[in-house]
């Protein structure tokens, strides 16, 4: 399949690209578009065929729940039901823009878009060329982020032909996207709110609109185990990772500091290409160097984290060492949700480090290593 790519202005987009890419989708045929967060791979989510190759092309373990996206704050009612006033003032309140709503879901919707589950996940995009895509498709469109299931996610067009060239027929180009990490997804089917994945709307910024609300174990980067339907994308599965090892040290600034570069040197004598993910241009020796930014802006983080990863993995990195963030407030919460899972699981304390370095290199190494 030759995949077409279409650019389009972000703000005004070329409405014959729209038209092209919209009988694309109506016609059962995925459209890689981008969003304020990250470019999503869509298909009517009305058509299960469609559907299922959205699974398909991405590899993507068919109990992953997709989220819908739709353009008008009407169509919620028709895709969800029993929706109580939380709904909708968050939905006045946040849309268009980075929060989904989980709730009841409308037996309209084929079984395959909600991976079988009694709710569906909605969102309105904050973008134009998102925003006209679904309104001249004329029907709610389920979309993935655009890249091969547990890649980091990707924020350019370029990204998206690097992870799906050749397996879709069209890629609306319009630039790289704004907040660089996936909407929140807030659980409110029940009556307790429930985030389980934190994004570009923050907890303190929903609980002033709603009140309480309680955060997944997931939402906060652990792996959960036995849960056999997750309510969300990101919830059970290695995510957003690169294809180097990642390794994510955890602690008080300083020391993480000293741990993540005692840890890149430990790797690096041993042969391996190292690359190290710091933050405020603090000066790293390692194979290959990127850098997050201010902490003070943890948004721009978040912003820079997935081509991060992937520009480590053009440079042939074959481990990464990566400072967590300490600050989970706000946009931070996400940040370390994707580091976290990034790194299936592979959090290290900073003190523990430094200490098994200078007592026992060749075990850290071991146990970092796996071999």
């Amino acid at each position: 399949m030759n995949t077409k790519i279409l650019q389009v202005d972000r703000v005004s987009p070329d409405p014959s690209a729209i038209g092209e890419a919209a009988r694309v989708i109506r016609t059962g045929g995925l459209v890689a578009f981008p969003t304020e967060t990250v470019y999503g791979l869509g298909a009517d989510a009305m058509k299960p065929q469609a559907v299922s190759r959205i699974f398909a092309v991405k590899g993507r373990p068919p109990d992953n729940p997709l989220i819908i996206h739709i353009s008008r704050l009407e169509e919620l009612y028709r895709i969800g039901e029993s929706l109580d006033w939380r709904a909708e003032e968050l939905a006045r309140r946040f849309w268009p823009g980075p929060l989904t709503l989980v709730v009841k879901r409308s037996p309209i919707l084929p079984d395959v878009t909600v991976a079988g589950l009694d709710t569906a996940a909605v969102r309105m995009p904050r973008h134009e060329v998102a925003l006209r895509l679904i309104e001249a498709a004329g029907t709610p469109i389920a979309a993935p982020s655009a890249n091969k299931s547990g890649r980091p996610s990707p924020t350019s067009a370029e990204h998206v032909l690097a992870d799906l060239g050749g397996e879709i027929e069209l890629i609306l180009d319009a630039g790289p996207t704004d907040i660089g990490v996936e909407s929140t997804v807030l659980d409110i089917s029940s009556e307790r709110a429930v985030i389980l994945r934190p994004g570009g709307v923050s907890r303190e910024e929903i609980e002033a609109v709603i009140g309480k609300v309680e955060v997944h174990p997931s939402a906060l980067g652990l792996l959960i185990h036995g849960e056999l339907a997750p309510r969300s994308p990101g919830m059970k599965y290695r995510h957003y990772a690169p294809e180097a090892k990642l390794i994510v040290v955890e602690g008080e600034l300083g020391k993480v500091r000293s741990a993540v570069q005692a840890l890149a040197e430990c790797l690096m004598k041993r042969g391996l290409r190292v690359g190290v993910l710091g933050s405020d241009g603090h000066p790293y020796k390692a194979d290959v160097l990127r850098d997050l930014g201010p902490r003070s802006n943890p948004s721009e983080a978040a912003k820079r984290l997935f081509r991060c990863f992937r520009e480590m993995d053009e440079e042939g990195v074959e481990v990464v060492v990566a400072e967590g963030w300490q600050d989970e407030s706000g946009i931070g919460l996400a940040l370390m949700n994707r580091l976290r899972k990034a790194s299936g699981g592979a959090v290290l304390d900073a003190n523990w480090l430094l200490e098994e370095l200078r007592d026992s290199p060749g075990r850290v190494y071991t146990e970092v290593i796996g071999t």
